[in-house]
């Protein structure tokens, strides 16, 4: 059983940076494919950003290519999210989300994915 527990979520203003840090425990850290996805009021979850059990794929959706960054740190067992040049579109709340399951171009689907952490809120301001 995998937990995840997420960190870094705040308030910002538009153009403002923002790192979430993923936390995970309770299962063998460099073989889960580890993603990032949000949910604001009213809207589905999106994936934004995922790394695949190679550990070198990685995933982007469009709205945040070359200014989010995920990245992994196999010592700490945590992947993270730097988020740059944040617009008010980016509020949502942030889950980190695992699977042991090689994703491919399925990364953004939220039901591939086994474990969840509880979330934090990022809230950007214009």
């Amino acid at each position: 059983q995998v937990q995840l527990v997420e960190s870094g979520g705040g308030s910002v203003q538009a153009g403002g940076s923002l790192r979430l840090s993923c936390a995970a425990s309770g299962g063998t850290y460099g073989t889960y494919s580890m993603a990032w996805f949000r949910q604001a009021p009213g809207n589905e979850r999106e994936g934004v950003a995922a790394l695949d059990t190679d550990g070198s794929s990685t995933y982007y959706i469009a709205s945040v290519k070359g200014r989010f960054t995920i990245s992994q740190d196999y010592a700490k067992n945590t992947v993270s999210l730097q988020m740059n040049s944040l617009k008010p579109e980016d509020t949502a709340m942030y889950y980190c989300a695992a699977d042991p399951l090689f994703q491919g171009l399925g990364w953004g689907t939220w039901g591939r994915y086994r474990y969840w952490g509880q979330g934090t809120q990022v809230t950007v301001s214009s």
